[in-house]
C-alpha cells in the first residue's frame, strides 16, 4: 500500500517539472522498492529511521507498529556506513563536492574537482538530487547523506560511495516527514 500525502504528490510533481519531462522510456523502479506502508515490530518508537543496506530498504517509523518503507541504493563493499546517527541538516537542491578520498579513489570520475575548490551547484545534474539529509554523530558531520539521485537504476543495488540514495520523488516525500533531530540507525 503506497502512502503519499497530497503535499508530497504536489512536491514530487513540482520536482518533476524542475527536472524536465521524463522520456516515455524512463526508468521504472521495481514495485518492491516503491514506498509502502508496512508493519513494524511492536515497541519501536515512532519518529526514527532504520536502514537495512543488505535488503536495500529504508524504514521511517511513522506510528507505533507501522513504518513507511522506501527502496534505496547503498554503499558498495567497504564504503558503507553503519551505526547510529542523527539528521542535523536538511537541504533542498543541495550543492555537492566529492570527498578527497573519492577524488583519490576515482580520479577519472572526479578529476574536475582535483586541486581546486569547485562545488557543484544544486540542480538536476547534481548527484545529491532534489533533497539531502545530512547524518551527524556526536555533533560531527559523517559526510554520509540520505539523498536523491541522478542514477535511478542504482535503487536496490550496492554501488554508491557510501551514501543512501533514493529516487528524487521518494526523498522529497521523506524530507517533508522527518524533522532535524531524527535518529537514524543503519544496521
Amino acid at each position: 500500500m503506497t502512502h503519499l500525502t497530497r503535499r508530497a504528490l504536489v512536491a514530487g510533481a513540482a520536482a518533476g517539472t524542475a527536472l524536465g519531462a521524463l522520456p516515455a522510456h524512463a526508468f521504472e523502479v521495481e514495485t518492491k522498492f516503491k514506498p509502502q506502508q508496512v508493519r513494524m515490530k511492536p515497541g519501536v518508537e515512532a519518529g526514527q529511521i532504520f536502514i537495512l543496506p543488505r535488503a536495500h530498504f529504508l524504514y521511517y517509523v511513522d506510528a507505533p507498529g507501522q513504518a513507511l518503507r522506501y527502496g534505496v541504493g547503498v554503499g558498495r563493499a567497504g564504503l558503507e556506513f553503519t551505526g547510529k546517527a542523527v539528521i542535523e541538516v536538511k537541504k533542498e537542491w543541495p550543492t555537492w563536492r566529492p570527498t578527497q578520498e573519492m577524488i583519490e579513489r576515482e580520479p577519472d570520475t572526479y578529476g574536475r574537482f582535483k586541486d581546486n575548490d569547485y562545488v557543484q551547484p544544486g540542480g538536476p545534474e547534481n548527484p545529491l538530487g532534489a533533497r539531502a539529509l545530512y547524518l551527524f554523530q556526536n555533533g560531527r558531520d559523517t559526510f554520509y547523506r540520505i539523498h536523491g539521485t541522478t542514477a535511478p537504476q542504482s535503487i536496490g543495488r550496492s554501488v554508491s560511495n557510501g551514501c543512501i540514495r533514493m529516487l528524487n520523488e521518494h526523498v522529497i516525500d521523506l524530507y517533508q516527514r522527518v524533522p532535524v533531530g531524527t535518529p537514524v540507525t543503519v544496521l
